[in-house]
């Protein structure tokens, strides 16, 4: 029992966390074994984290996927994720210069880095409301999953690229939207669910899945292999990855609006978008990924 209750971490270390797509620094407040709630996992080491910087209402209890070790390499690892994020502003080249013009200009980032996440603790949640029925389909996948060990069957048809070219075909003939502004929501989806799925968007038991399907499948995008099941479970982080943004309120306003019409579409066509059954995984499978 002492093995298998074997925590990696501990109660007062710091440690980098996922939120979203992105890596925060953040302290473990206290350790547990238990069944998180859904859509976080399985029974197993669990985390109760702090971001550094954030309201206590961010606090969260996390599962181990989740937390790294605070070191250079996951450091780097923070940093490349960063950069890599969607809309984010590309750095401004360092130049030559003092001893002294180098201090004062990390102070200056260190403040800036405080007084923006000072900023985001102050912005208000936004909420995507999710359709009954919708979250119905995610507690239903996520037991299926979690508890049932059955699998999404990969590639999925439709994948999400075909989603949403299915609901702008159906918008097509819709008048007052901006087009200009409907593309880019549409395309921001299929960015952030490739950026997001591998992190955020993967139960546990899914992992050996999404190893042997992109081995397969090398040179097509996440977008191009899952469907309608992995896309709600992005729909539901959506309010934390817009509110890291640096939009406006007007700009998430129109987001918010496009993104709500999405799932309203999703839900009145969800016998075609999603799935009924799953398939068992394999007892090979179930060995490598309890192994």
């Amino acid at each position: 029992m002492a093995n298998k209750r074997q925590m990696t971490f501990e109660a007062n270390e710091n440690v980098l966390c996922f939120h979203g797509p992105l890596l925060y620094e953040a302290k473990i407040l206290k350790t547990d074994w238990r069944v998180l709630d859904p859509p976080h996992g399985d029974e197993g080491p669990a985390y109760l984290v702090h971001y550094r910087g954030w309201k206590q209402t961010w606090d969260e209890w996390v599962p181990e996927s989740r937390a790294l070790k605070m070191n250079e390499a996951n450091l780097a690892k923070q940093a490349s994720l960063k950069e890599s994020y969607p809309g984010k502003k590309k750095a401004v080249p360092k130049t030559s210069g003092t001893t002294e013009s180098s201090d004062r200009g990390k102070k200056r980032a260190k403040d800036t880095s405080v007084d923006k996440e000072e900023e985001f603790t102050k912005r208000p949640e936004i909420k995507v409301p999710i359709p009954d029925s919708l979250k119905a389909q995610l507690v239903d996948d996520w037991e299926n999953i979690t508890k049932h060990q059955q699998l999404v069957p990969l590639p999925r048809t439709p994948n999400v690229v075909q989603i949403l070219d299915m609901y702008r075909d159906s918008k097509k003939d819709k008048k007052g939207k901006s087009d200009e502004i409907f593309q880019e929501v549409l395309s921001g989806i299929k960015t952030y669910f490739d950026k997001c799925l591998g992190n955020l968007l993967l139960y546990r038991f899914e992992r050996q899945q999404y190893v042997d399907i992109r081995k397969r499948n090398t040179g097509k995008e996440d977008s191009e292999i899952y469907g309608g099941e992995h896309l709600l479970r992005l729909f539901v982080q959506f309010p934390m990855l817009i509110a890291h943004t640096q939009m406006d309120q007007d700009s998430i306003n129109a987001l918010r609006e496009n993104l709500v019409d999405v799932l309203k579409w999703m839900q009145k066509n969800h016998k075609e978008l999603l799935l009924s059954e799953y398939e068992n995984a394999s007892p090979a499978y179930q060995s490598i990924v309890k192994s």
